[in-house]
């Protein structure tokens, strides 16, 4: 599974509104980091973000270690709210 199907899988997860999750990967300016940033609405922001940030972070967890046995590669998650 790759790294955006899974974040996507584990934040829908999470969120009310399934629909208005967008998850996308970027290109990073180093060729060892892959950027992926998350949409939510507004109203599943602070589910996905947690108390403290600590979803968040989890999910964050769960993709870098996909990352390392697959790619090994740094990931970076930004997630927003629209």
């Amino acid at each position: 599974m790759d790294l955006v199907s899974l974040t996507e899988k584990i934040v829908k997860s999470i969120v009310v509104d399934e629909d208005a999750v967008s998850v996308k990967e970027f290109d990073s300016e180093d060729e060892n980091t892959i950027l992926i940033q998350v949409i939510v609405s507004e109203e599943d922001f602070g589910r996905v973000i947690g108390k403290g940030g600590k979803t968040a972070n989890s999910i964050r967890t769960l993709v870098q270690a996909s990352a390392s046995l697959h790619d090994k590669k740094f990931v970076k998650i930004d997630i927003d709210k629209f």
